[in-house]
């Protein structure tokens, strides 16, 4: 009887451990420049010609390998980066699989040159994983691997590669990922003889995403730096007002590899919750660093996803990370070109002074505003719609509407995660007729009313009556607010957001607050600027659309309430003095 068992042949196995480990060109130059970073190399050189397909070469000047290594590292399993399994838990290099070189030498013709000390040098040519020759040669010290061929025994994955273009683009998108993880290395990409890719060591990460994708991206992300407990979360995150719903840039590493992740995007996403339109994807760069032993590496034959010990903690961290990068005033789109945020530790001379005391439901309270040890900076109201006040950078444009939204919008959330507002009762109940559909509304939506301020209970027939009232500033409209409250809340106006409190609290600030037009004092400025910068996001408009009014220039989403151009764009100044300037300016049908 023939044997049903048999062991694959070594040829056999190692064209199938191709599959998992070689997909494409792509496939091939991540591997071998991973194995150049793993070998220190300090300069990495990609050459390929018809996307890959037909040629693939990777130089490095790392430290090479003897004859005796170099004959080995083309067996299965053979590797540098292990001994046992111990090794595993907090595995520092790339690659420690020891699959990747006999994989692509069994599905292509291969030829590897290396030196360890510039003096002595080996040459190892295979085809189909089949030895051809082996001998000397001379060369620095380094390594160079030439793939050529890849998958010309076998044709049917052949087949399965895309179009020149598309493997190109591939294998530029797999270099930069690995450019983004070491910064203080250099890389070229050349396809076909032409420059793709090619940027020198960087002091500062930003530095490296500038060279890899211009100013016109680097200039919109702002920093994160936050730690908590073993997890530390750095990169950078994009303002909110230059997300977009497509093309965004995303990437996480894990202890300085790169895995494919959504669910860490998704929390990171989640941070920019009431500042982005629903729907716009922000870019986000993420470099998260924990202990070995809290994340497992060893998961995927491509090292593409790893296994975290407690996943939806660090989902958590990545979240507050990025909410807290977006806090601070450095997260407002400047003006200016090239301009840049006011940051954390910026002076705002006059603004700092005590918080005035009052009823809580009160932003413009009656009293005098207590005196600030500081002088206080002039605050000019323009057009009755946005607040100017000279910073120690420049001068500061806020949109009072969309500050009051800001400030009413996190006040009204802890209300409907709490115990609600103290409300104002009526001294003669409100009648309102409502449609059908905002009756449903405000049936569906009565206990979030409630925590807002407003007692509704049904009348007759289409009528309700108001009981008691919010009293967010003293031009307040009760009636106004709450027919217009649930007016949108029956037409789905804020139907995007996933959260239904957000989206309430969402609705109720923008209804409540301040509009264009209304003039204040100055006590009422101040203290919608101190209110303003004591919130959360203060940067950030709740809605995260809108379009700026600068001449013929349009913006998609209006960044909340504050900028800061530069003093250097005089032109950019003086646009920002007109009626049509500001990036705080939406068409809100509220304003």
């Amino acid at each position: 009887m023939t044997a049903a068992v048999a062991v694959l042949a070594p040829q056999v196995a190692d064209q199938i451990a191709a599959g998992e480990v070689v997909e494409r060109p792509a496939s091939v130059v991540k591997e071998l420049v991973e194995n150049a970073l793993d070998a220190g190399a300090r300069a990495v050189r990609v050459e390929i010609e018809d996307g890959g397909k037909s040629l693939i070469r990777v130089s490095d000047d790392g430290s090479g390998m003897s004859r005796p290594d170099a004959e080995l590292a083309l067996s299965r399993h053979a590797t540098s980066k292990i001994r046992d399994a111990a090794d595993l838990i907090g595995v520092a290099t790339f690659g420690f699989r020891g699959e990747a070189l006999p994989a692509m030498a069994s599905v292509s013709r291969f030829e590897l040159e290396t030196s360890p000390d510039g003096r002595t040098g080996t040459r190892i040519r295979t085809s189909g994983g089949k030895r051809d020759a082996a001998g000397d040669v001379v060369r620095q010290r380094g390594t160079t691997v030439t793939v050529r061929g890849l998958f010309f025994n076998t044709p049917a994955r052949r087949k399965f590669l895309r179009a020149q273009a598309t493997e190109t683009r591939a294998v530029g998108e797999a270099l930069t990922v690995l450019a983004l993880t070491r910064p203080d290395v250099a890389f070229t990409l050349t396809s076909d003889e032409r420059s793709l890719i090619d940027v020198g060591p960087a002091s500062d990460p930003i530095d490296r995403v500038h060279a890899l994708w211009g100013r016109e991206l680097a200039d919109t992300l702002i920093p994160v730096a936050h730690r908590e407990g073993p997890l530390e979360v750095r990169g950078f995150a994009q303002r909110p007002a230059q997300a977009k719903p497509a093309g965004r840039k995303g990437y996480v590493f894990v202890r300085g590899r790169p895995i494919r992740d959504p669910f860490i995007l998704r929390a990171a996403e989640a941070g920019y919750r009431s500042t982005i339109a629903p729907g716009d994807r922000p870019s986000l760069i993420l470099f998260l660093d924990l202990p070995g032993d809290a994340v497992d590496v060893n998961v995927h034959p491509a090292k593409l996803e790893v296994r975290f010990r407690d996943k939806f903690f660090v989902e958590k961290v990545v979240e507050e990370a990025v909410r807290r990068a977006l806090g601070p005033l450095a997260a407002a789109a400047p003006l200016g070109s090239g301009g840049q945020g006011l940051g954390v530790g910026a002076s705002w001379p006059g603004l700092t002074g005590t918080m005035p005391t009052g009823s809580a439901q009160e932003l413009f309270p009656t009293d005098p505003l207590a005196p600030s040890p500081q002088p206080l900076a002039p605050l000019l109201q323009v057009f009755d719609t946005y607040i100017l006040f000279q910073t120690d950078d420049g001068v500061a444009i806020i949109d009072q509407h969309s500050a009051h939204e800001r400030v009413l919008y996190e006040r009204a959330m802890r209300q409907l995660t709490g115990d609600g507002a103290p409300a104002q009762r009526l001294l003669l109940p409100l009648t309102l007729e409502l449609a059908p559909p905002e009756l449903e509304a405000v049936d569906a939506h009565r206990e979030l009313l409630r925590r807002v301020g407003y007692e509704v209970e049904p009348f007759s027939g289409r009528s309700v009556v108001v009981h008691t009232a919010p009293n967010p500033h003293p031009r307040f409209d009760a009636a106004r607010c709450l027919g217009e409250l649930v007016s949108d809340l029956a037409g789905g106006r804020f139907g995007g957001w996933a959260n239904r409190l957000e989206r309430f609290a969402a609705t109720y600030a923008c209804r409540a607050a301040i509009k264009a037009g209304q003039r204040l004092d100055a006590d009422e400025m101040r203290e919608l600027v101190v209110r303003l910068l004591g919130a959360t996001l203060p940067a950030h408009d709740v809605h995260g659309l809108g379009r700026a009014r600068a001449g013929d220039r349009h913006l998609r989403r209006r960044p909340t309430g504050v900028s800061q151009p530069r003093h250097r764009d005089r032109q950019a100044g003086s646009r920002a003095a007109g009626p049509r300037a500001d990036a705080g300016t939406g068409s809100d049908p509220a304003r």
